[in-house]
C-alpha cells in the first residue's frame, strides 16, 4: 500500500516545523462588514457554495482560509504548519514532515480549482490559483494577457519593441542593405525551402493520416479513442486501501450510499490507536497495483492532461459520473464507486460476510458457467477472478471502464488484460458496432495469482450487448 505524496513541492528541506501559536481562522463564524463586500471574498464563497465544492467541508475550510488571510494581508503566515493548525486542527506541536495532510489536501484543491474554472466558473471575471511552492492563492483577470508594446511613433534610437508574444523586435536603426550577390543567392534559395517545406508538410499530413486510419480499425484503440478522446473530463479513480483497512478493521463493509456521506467514519475501531484511526479516516491511501495502472494510464497516446484528471474515491461524486467518463479501478471492497454499475450488469462482485474475502456473482450463468466465482485468497498461490466492465456513464453521454478483482492480483489481470489486448481482441472487435463506436460489454477472467500477483489470464465468459 502506498500513500500518495508530493515530496519537495510545497515544503522543502525537510527540517523540523516551528510551532506557531494559533490564532482564530478569520471568517469562521462571521466575517467583518469591509471582507463580506470584498469583491474577491463574495467570489470565493460563491466557489465553495457550488457543486465542487460543497460536499468537501475540508477543502473549502482550506480554501476559505488562506483567501482570508490573503485579504487581510497575512500572506506571509500562510504556511504549511499554520494550515494545519487552523484549518485541519492539528496540535501547535504537530511536524509537517511526519504529517502530509495539507500537502495532500492543497494537491487536491488546486485540482478542483481547475475543473471549476474549467466548467462552472469559465465565464468568471478572475480565476484563482495556488502556485506549486507555497499556499498563497493568487487573483488572475480570466482573459489572456496579451504583453505590453512600445508604441512605435514614439521610439528613440536603440529601444526595443516587445512583439505580441513579448519577443524583441529589431530596433529602430535601419538594417544595411544587402550586397546584391546574396540578393542573388537568397531569389534562389526561398522557393526552394519553400518547395520542401511543402513536400515535408504533405508527407507529415499523409503519414498522419494513415497511423490514424490505422489506429481506427483496431479495437483496442477505438477503445482508448472513445474513453480519453472525447471533449468531456474523464476521471481516474483508484482504489481506497485506507477504507479497505477500515472495513475489514471493523469486520463491516459500506455501502456507496453511505460511503458518500462519510459512513465510513464512523466505523468502530476499538482496538486502533485513535492516531492510526484518523490517518485511516483523513488520509488519501491506495496500493502500489492501482498505482502501476494509472501510469500505463497516463503512457497511453490518446492520454490528454487538459481533460484527464486523477480522483481519490472520497472525493468523487455522483454529478462528476453524469457528464464525464471514468476509469474506476478495484472492486467495491476497495472503491465504492464500482457499485455504479451493479444495476446493469451481469456480473459483480459481492464483499463476503465480515469482509473475508469476496464473490463474483453470476446474475444469469450460460451454458458451461458457474453461478458464482470465489478465489482463495488467504493462500500464497491461488485461482483468482477479475472483471472488465464497459457501459455509459448515468447521462449516456460518457463511458465508465472498471477493472476490478477479487483481490489485488485479479485487479492486475484486469488492467492487464485491457491495456495489452490481445486476450480479448475479439470481444473488443464484436463490440464495435457499424457506425464504429464501441458499445458496452462485460468481460469474466481467470488468473492465479502468486504472492498477489496475476498469472496466466484468460478470458473465461464475456457479456456483448
Amino acid at each position: 500500500m502506498a500513500e500518495e505524496r508530493r515530496n519537495g513541492e510545497e515544503q522543502g528541506g525537510g527540517g523540523a516545523s516551528i510551532p506557531i501559536e494559533p490564532r482564530p481562522v478569520p471568517c469562521r463564524d462571521a466575517c467583518t462588514v469591509w471582507l463580506d463586500d470584498d469583491p474577491q471574498w463574495k467570489q470565493v464563497k460563491r466557489i465553495v457554495a457550488g457543486r465542487h465544492f460543497s460536499r468537501s467541508p475540508l477543502l473549502s475550510k482550506f480554501l476559505l482560509y488562506i483567501v482570508a488571510e490573503t485579504i487581510e494581508g497575512r500572506q506571509d503566515e500562510i504556511t504549511e504548519h499554520q494550515i494545519g493548525v487552523q484549518v485541519f486542527g492539528r496540535p501547535v506541536g504537530y511536524r509537517t514532515v511526519e504529517d502530509n495532510i495539507v500537502r495532500n489536501y492543497a494537491r487536491q484543491l488546486r485540482k478542483r480549482l481547475a475543473e471549476y474554472f474549467a466548467g462552472d466558473g469559465r465565464d468568471d471575471p478572475q480565476r484563482i490559483e495556488i502556485p506549486p511552492g507555497g499556499y498563497v492563492p493568487v487573483f488572475l483577470e480570466s482573459a489572456d494577457k496579451t504583453p505590453v508594446q512600445l508604441d512605435a511613433t514614439r521610439r528613440e534610437p536603440g529601444m526595443v519593441q516587445l512583439s505580441a508574444q513579448g519577443a524583441a523586435a529589431d530596433d529602430y536603426r535601419p538594417a544595411a542593405a544587402l550586397p546584391w550577390n546574396w540578393r542573388w543567392i537568397l531569389m534562389a534559395i526561398v522557393p526552394l525551402a519553400a518547395y520542401s517545406c511543402v513536400l515535408v508538410g504533405l508527407t507529415w499530413l499523409a503519414m498522419t493520416h494513415m497511423r490514424m486510419g490505422n489506429q481506427a480499425t483496431e479495437p483496442a484503440q477505438i477503445l482508448w479513442q472513445t474513453l480519453l478522446n472525447s471533449s468531456s473530463n474523464i476521471y481516474i479513480v483508484p482504489s481506497d486501501a485506507g477504507f479497505n483497512l477500515l472495513e475489514d478493521l471493523s469486520h463491516r463493509s459500506v455501502l456507496l450510499a453511505s460511503y458518500i456521506k462519510g459512513g465510513y467514519l464512523e466505523l468502530p475501531l476499538p482496538q486502533v490507536d485513535s492516531h492510526t484511526v484518523a490517518d485511516l479516516r483523513t488520509q488519501q491511501f491506495t496500493d502500489f497495483t492501482d498505482l502501476q495502472i494509472v501510469a500505463a494510464l497516463l503512457r497511453l497516446p490518446q492520454y490528454d492532461p487538459r481533460r484527464v484528471f486523477l480522483r481519490f474515491p472520497r472525493d468523487l461524486r455522483i454529478d462528476d459520473l453524469k457528464d464525464a467518463s471514468a476509469i474506476i479501478v478495484g472492486s467495491v471492497c476497495s472503491n465504492p464507486w464500482a457499485a455504479i454499475a451493479d444495476f446493469s450488469v451481469n456480473f459483480r462482485i459481492v464483499c463476503g460476510e465480515g469482509m473475508q474475502g469476496s464473490t463474483i456473482v453470476n446474475t444469469k450463468p450460460q451454458p458451461g458457467e458457474q453461478a458464482s466465482y470465489a478465489s482463495h485468497w488467504n493462500e500464497p498461490a491461488h485461482e483468482t477472478y477479475a472483471l472488465i466492465t464497459f457501459l455509459p456513464n448515468l447521462r449516456s453521454n460518457g463511458h465508465l471502464l472498471l477493472l476490478e478483482g477479487l483481490d489485488v492480483a485479479g485487479t492486475q489481470a484486469a488492467a492487464e488484460t485491457v491495456l495489452h489486448s490481445d486476450a480479448i481482441y475479439t470481444i473488443l472487435r464484436q463490440a464495435v458496432r457499424p457506425d464504429g463506436s464501441l458499445g458496452s460489454f462485460e468481460v469474466l477472467l481467470r488468473s492465479t495469482s502468486i504472492q498477489s500477483n496475476a498469472t496466466d489470464i484468460q478470458v473465461i465468459a464475456s457479456r456483448i450487448r
